[in-house]
């Protein structure tokens, strides 16, 4: 495989690395807001449970545990794919079509957060996902 195509193959998961920092930085400020707002000591967040009782916003935080769920087997997929040479255009277009709706999926959650809106673009990121490993189980399997 050429640096060219590894390197086209690998950039959507820079931008996907790029989104849960984003959405990180989301979650701290919104986290770091509410408990100056509350008057809420560190110490009280210790655990989850502490947290679900005392923290009302928790769009961020629920987005970015999510970012660590369905998008680990998009940076496992984008790996098997670069190291298998497999960076055609429709490979790399559907990886940045997994990035592109995670955003989406992303900005709704961590803003106005609509259920509905929110499930159309997971459930489209998820597809496009399936296609993705699809088409590396395909070119896998052609190429012997």
């Amino acid at each position: 495989m050429s640096g060219a195509s590894a390197t086209a193959m690998l950039w959507p998961a820079v931008a996907m690395a790029a989104l849960t920092l984003l959405v990180w930085c989301r979650l701290y400020h919104l986290r770091l807001g509410e408990m100056a707002r509350k008057r809420i000591h560190a110490q009280a967040l210790a655990s989850s449970a502490q947290s679900v009782a005392l923290l009302q916003d928790t769009r961020a935080s629920d987005n970015f545990r999510n970012l660590f769920e369905l998008p680990v087997l998009f940076y496992a997929g984008v790996l098997v794919a670069a190291q298998l040479g497999i960076a055609d255009a429709v490979t790399v277009g559907l990886a940045w079509a997994f990035v592109l709706l995670r955003a989406v999926h992303s900005a709704v959650q961590c803003s106005f957060n609509h259920v509905m809106t929110r499930f159309v673009a997971y459930l489209l990121a998820t597809l496009v996902l399936a296609a993705l490993w699809a088409r590396i189980a395909w070119l896998m399997a052609v190429s012997g």
